[in-house]
């Protein structure tokens, strides 16, 4: 089950947390998991938030398949995209080869440490052959709550891999970086893009 408290979070600061992620174009990593997706191929934008990589995806020609446990930015995406945006939970991830690419850009690190083994592996089910799957986490380790109350799990560069190879991923990219979110602080993250082995 979704944390309550950082589900919480996202509802009721959902038009500040889209100010803060609006961009107006796909930057390198949207670009870099765009760039290995077949043309026209669907996408499940796994905890979409406001949808804006959704969006820019569709302009891309891409067919996003928008999700969130949080019906704050459920609302916020539909109202300011019309894209379709739908709740669910990483626990309802039961799709079969549904998807050529999962794009899971800081979303599970709100999963709990022991969670992350089963959500990976729906995520490789949900994932056509040779599927694609973008994932960022913030590095380090263990799990707490930030200064606005989201609870998060912090993953070191070869633990988050260790998980991708063990659900069945062949990891083609990683880049590391530090960047500023909602809490006001500036935090290590890592970004990896896996190919579905199978």
């Amino acid at each position: 089950m979704p944390d309550e408290k950082t589900i919480a979070f996202y509802d009721s600061a959902a038009d500040r947390y889209a100010q803060l992620t609006h961009k107006g174009e796909a930057d390198a990593h949207l670009q870099a998991f765009m760039a290995l997706l077949p043309a026209g191929g669907q996408v499940l934008d796994l905890g979409c938030g406001p949808a804006k990589a959704s969006a820019l995806m569709r302009d891309a020609g891409f067919a996003p398949d928008p999700v969130d446990a949080s019906t704050g930015m459920i609302t916020l995406a539909n109202e300011a995209y019309d894209i379709g945006a739908r709740l669910l939970t990483f626990d309802q991830i039961d799709m079969v080869a549904a998807y050529d690419g999962v794009w899971a850009n800081f979303s599970l690190l709100h999963a709990p440490r022991d969670a992350l083994p089963r959500h990976l592996a729906a995520i490789a089910t949900a994932l056509r052959s040779k599927g694609i799957l973008h994932i960022g986490m913030k590095t380090g380790e263990g799990e707490l709550r930030d200064k606005i109350d989201r609870k998060y799990t912090f993953v070191t560069v070869p633990e988050l891999q260790g998980l991708l190879e063990a659900a069945g991923f062949a990891v083609i990219g990683v880049e590391e970086g530090r960047e500023m979110g909602c809490a006001g602080t500036v935090d290590p993250f890592v970004v990896m893009r896996g190919r579905k082995v199978a």
